[in-house]
């Protein structure tokens, strides 16, 4: 994009100081009524005026001279930006058409606001000449619009809009590819970014606003629908001037942006009303209120020391000195670029930052891996559940050998389970019923397990209800009718789904607070690691024992 903006910019540059023309323009005079002699080149133009007034639906004249003092580029074009239908003279000869006058009786047809026609070679010459315009204009009757005539070759007014217009189709292409990156970037992430998405919205706003600008060199726009256009580039500019500071407040992390946001958008409401119907002076006091906006944006990011802060100071004042050079139309769009160059760098440093805590995830996953062998084949533990396996052995060797089987089948699951990030819950539940059963023979306490209302198609971060059941055997004793029971629950809505692990026994004195131990944490890693932000983990002693909730966010679906 930093290649396609030099581009531009000296593009512009060399077509703005290359002219081959040189002429001198005087202010048009106006007269209502229908005589062809009007459009002589020497007439006594007493009882014309400088307005135009009133005309409804009857024929009006208008008349302008100028001077032409050299041309060194070629044939000679005329081109003339006016309201309404009408013809053209050039010194009393007919040269075009735009649209079709009509009369009080005949409906016109309505003519471009803008239309550029060649002069003939032998009318042409350096001197003093008129253009006389035959006109009607049955839309919008009561606006006046300036008049204005142009000369140059003919050749670079066919040209120059097309070569610029052509240059802002390829950065409007730019923004076009940026907002289809950016949005589907957003829709395929685990973790929604709204800045992604605003960024995106952005630079198709952008895109639009180009192609809306600079499209009408190539399509005919009747001069009834010349407002329409214009009303779109208005709130087009409306939305941009919001939104790009939105965005600047979010990545910056500015204090009360939204009272700032009210406050720009109040703004920016009072311009549109105040200044309705004038709307090239609205797009700049709207561009010109975004501009101070972002101003103080930079300024409050420089003082907290934001990375990118002091990029898009620079891009701020820079924009405002190639603006005072440059026309508002060049220098607008070259004032967006800066922006969007300046946000492409916030999200590369966001994204870095993103990179960074997916590999320390990424690290911290293997270390749960490995955590989670590690807690089932402790030392303590093995020696407890092979000093159990013993004792059942002498006691009730039929016993003994389905203990073995037990704790067999539970250190199948975990070592298949241990390096996967996601696991059925069928197997999940078998892990815990293996465990119970282990646990059963080695503290000789009868424990049950329930489930309920479980759709066998889910998937669940390995050993996370494991977990809640080995703190509900550590921290619970047995009923009055020595059992603990477990119970897992599932409910689910259109917003999100619900696991409910309860645990039926009596809890036993606390001697530190349970939210912060091992377990919780390993938990809370393992569902960050799946549904990052979109979980909600809870865990409290209820009338019967303990109660720990997971609510996991359809959203992330």
């Amino acid at each position: 994009m930093k290649r396609i903006l030099l581009f531009i910019l000296s593009t512009v540059l060399f077509c703005s100081c290359k002219r081959q023309v040189l002429y001198e323009e005087y202010d048009p005079i106006f007269k209502t009524g229908d005589n062809v002699t009007w459009a002589a080149k020497n007439l006594n133009e007493t009882g014309w005026r400088q307005e135009r007034g009133s005309t409804g639906r009857q024929v009006f004249w208008i008349r302008e001279k100028t001077e032409l003092i050299a041309n060194s580029g070629g044939a000679l074009g005329l081109q003339v930006i006016a309201f309404g239908a009408y013809e053209i003279y050039w010194d009393g000869v007919k040269i075009g058409i735009n649209g079709k006058p009509g009369s009080p009786v005949v409906d016109e047809i309505p003519g471009n606001e803008t239309i550029i026609l060649p002069v003939p070679d032998s009318l042409s010459k350096p001197g003093k000449h008129t253009v006389a315009l035959r006109s009607t204009q049955f839309s919008y009757p009561g606006v006046q619009r300036n008049v204005g005539v142009k000369l140059d070759t003919y050749v670079n007014l066919i040209r120059r809009p097309l070569l610029i217009s052509s240059l802002m189709f390829i950065m409007a292409g730019a923004f076009l590819v940026a907002s289809l990156y950016y949005i589907f970037l957003y829709f395929n992430s685990h973790k929604k970014q709204y800045p992604v998405l605003i960024f995106s919205v952005i630079c198709l706003l952008f895109f639009s606003l180009l192609i809306t600008e600079y499209l009408k060199f190539y399509i005919e726009i009747p001069y009834p629908k010349f407002f329409i256009r214009m009303e779109v580039i208005g709130w087009l500019t409306f939305s941009i001037s919001l939104l790009v500071p939105l965005y600047f407040c979010i990545q910056f992390g500015i204090k009360r942006k939204y009272l700032l946001l009210c406050l720009l958008f109040g703004v920016l409401l009072f311009i549109y009303i105040s200044n309705y119907g004038h709307y090239d002076l609205s797009a700049i006091y709207y561009s010109r209120t975004m501009w101070f906006t972002m101003l103080l944006i930079a300024f409050d990011a420089v003082y907290r020391k934001q990375k990118g802060s002091w990029l898009l100071m620079t891009g701020i004042l820079a924009s405002a000195g190639m603006n005072y050079y440059l026309l508002y139309d060049f220098g607008i769009f070259i004032f967006y670029t800066f922006i969007v160059l300046a946000m492409l760098y916030l999200h590369t440093i966001q994204m870095k930052k993103i990179e960074q805590e997916h590999s320390h995830s990424l690290l911290l996953s293997s270390r749960l891996q490995l955590e989670l062998l590690k807690k089932n084949i402790q030392p303590h533990f093995i020696k407890n559940t092979l000093t159990s396996l013993i004792d059942w052995v002498e006691e009730s060797p039929k016993k003994g050998t389905e203990f073995i089987q037990a704790l067999a089948n539970e250190f199948d699951i975990m070592n298949a389970i241990s390096e996967q990030s996601l696991i059925p819950i069928r197997q999940e539940i078998a892990l815990c019923q293996m465990h119970l059963k282990v646990m059963g023979f080695r503290k000789e306490i009868n424990y049950e397990w329930e489930d309920n209302g479980i759709i066998t198609s889910a998937t669940i971060p390995p050993a996370i209800f494991h977990t809640l059941l080995e703190n509900g055997i550590t921290h619970n004793t047995p009923q009055d009718n020595g059992t603990i029971r477990f119970k897992l629950s599932f409910t689910q809505n259109d917003d999100f789904c619900q696991y409910t692990f309860e645990t039926f026994g009596k809890n036993r004195e606390l001697q530190a607070d349970r939210s912060g131990g091992n377990g919780f944490r390993y938990i809370k890693a393992r569902l960050e690691e799946s549904y990052p932000g979109y979980w909600q983990f809870s865990s409290a002693a209820s009338p019967q024992g303990w109660t720990s909730i997971i609510k996991i966010s359809n959203k992330l679906k």
